[in-house]
């Protein structure tokens, strides 16, 4: 399969050489010098891959332009959260990955000269009550910041086209000095943009399209036109059948003897000379033809929708100085490395090894994966077994206990698609987040996007239902609500998914 020509901008007028997103250079220029002017600076980020990298970004710049940092990391920004940042000695807080939406918060910080806030993010910036703008029915009292760098702002997708990580790699950009090159960068932007669910079938769109460029350029990123399955770099051939979820085909996904009698079928070795299964890595591009092709026929002749048999092959991205075969090598993968640290209050592993760390930090990472996958099969497994209660709008289920309440977003978006749970509405799951709340975490589709959801406001508004709070993005978002409120909340969001998806 063939590499794709990623230093091209779409419309083929973007010079390499000019910043990357214009509309955002002003501000990232602004944020840039206010740093520049700080004695020391406290990176504070969130604990998902893309939060990770957001502060790996942030770290790497900062050391290049000589500004002295800490970073922190936190599940959720709140007021107790922000109260202990406060007390700290720092006059400059940068937020990565979130802030945005904890303005109303943060403001009142700034006004008293606790801190300078500046903030990189990507969600929907809140206004002066605490609410975003497309969550509030009643006219909004904006407040923002003097140094904030999100997409939103103008006019750029922050759900699809601009993460976290690629808005601190543009305030990376800005803190350039003569002599440094922060391009190398966009690799680890990239990696977040795709732990946060924004590539599609035909890879990133937009302005991250710009900081593809970008790492292709610096020689850091590989874009390549490939089987879209996750696990390419280190899945067993049967596994990576079998555990593909992207499309389900009959016989061959959740099936390992279907895989391996697939495999077996076609006129490619399928183990080494040792016997041991090869991986996806491990093949020519002609046998990778050969396998793609014969698994293609395969999803038609077995009736798999035309959307999903288009998206088995896409673009992928690879991280071009990491080891083949690696979790490292493929973006995907790489994400879901940092997930099982920063999930697993390990977030100082993950960010080692976003700066290089390749001993210690790497070993103790891949350690952490195993319990992360782990937890992650037994989860989607109780979910399978438990199944989902649908209503009018929506569908849901609550894990209480049983799965941990930093994965129960990404254990429900590997269920949409398996027997029983739809596609065609969001799923919302429940988790027990312990002192008397409840973790909600929901998912959608792009589908569902373009009919109108949004679950950022979905969550937003059931839960300041209830006395909690929520947001995020119009495909994937959460919150956080008291415990014996989910019936409430539940009639709220259902309520609010109907008036939005038509």
């Amino acid at each position: 399969m063939a590499t794709a020509d990623a230093s091209d901008d779409p419309d083929g007028e973007y010079d390499p050489d000019e910043f990357p997103v214009p509309a955002l250079e002003a501000r990232a220029q602004r944020c840039a010098a206010r740093l520049r002017e700080a004695d020391r600076v406290l990176v504070a980020s969130h604990i998902d891959a893309d939060g990770l990298t957001s502060a790996a970004v942030a770290a790497a710049a900062l050391e290049r332009a000589g500004v002295p940092f800490e970073s922190l990391f936190s599940k959720q920004l709140d007021a107790d959260d922000l109260d202990r940042i406060a007390a700290t000695d720092h006059d400059t807080v940068l937020f990565t990955d979130f802030g945005s939406g904890q303005l109303d918060l943060i403001a009142r910080h700034e006004e008293r000269g606790a801190f300078t806030p500046v903030i990189a993010d990507h969600h929907q910036p809140a206004d002066a009550d605490g609410r975003s703008p497309s969550a509030s029915g009643t006219e909004s009292r904006p407040v923002d910041t003097e140094f904030h760098l999100n997409p939103l702002l103008e006019g750029v997708d922050g759900a699809s086209e601009l993460s976290g990580a690629g808005a601190t790699y543009l305030l990376a950009r800005a803190l350039e000095a003569d002599g440094t090159d922060n391009r190398d960068l966009a690799a680890l932007a990239v990696v977040g943009a795709v732990g946060d669910m924004q590539d599609g079938e035909d890879g990133l769109s937009g302005a991250n399209e710009r900081l593809v460029a970008d790492g292709v350029a610096a020689g850091a990123l590989e874009a390549e036109t490939d089987l879209a399955l996750y696990g390419r770099q280190t899945r067993p051939l049967p596994k990576l059948l079998q555990y593909a979820s992207e499309a389900r085909i009959p016989g061959i996904s959740d099936d390992e003897a279907g895989s391996v009698e697939f495999l077996s079928g076609l006129d490619v070795p399928m183990r080494d000379d040792d016997g041991d299964w090869r991986r996806w890595v491990d093949l020519t591009g002609d046998e990778r033809q050969t396998v793609a092709s014969a698994l293609i026929r395969r999803a038609v002749a077995s009736g798999v929708p035309a959307e999903r048999v288009d998206g088995l092959v896409g673009t992928t991205y690879v991280l071009a100085d990491e080891e083949p075969g690696t979790e490292l090598r493929d973006v995907s993968e790489f994400s879901t490395l940092l997930n099982a640290t920063a999930r697993y209050e390990r977030a100082d592993v993950g960010l080692a090894v976003c700066l290089g760390d390749r001993d210690e930090a790497l070993a103790r990472a891949r350690t952490l994966l195993r319990n992360h996958r782990r937890n992650l099969s037994e989860g989607l497994q109780w979910v399978k077994n438990e199944g989902v209660t649908t209503e009018e709008h929506l569908q849901w289920f609550d894990a209480g206990t049983r799965i941990r309440e930093t994965i129960v977003g990404i254990v429900a978006g590997m269920a949409v698609g398996a027997a029983g749970v739809s596609r065609s509405k969001p799923i919302v799951a429940f988790a027990d987040a312990g002192d008397g709340e409840v973790k909600v975490s929901a998912r959608g589709s792009g589908h569902l996007v373009r009919s109108g959801l949004d679950l950022s406001a979905v969550m937003r508004e059931a839960s300041r239902a209830v006395g909690g709070d929520g947001g995020g993005h119009d495909v994937a978002a959460g919150a956080t609500i008291p415990e014996g409120e989910r019936e409430v909340f539940l009639a709220a969001a259902d309520e609010a998914v109907g008036e939005q998806v038509k």
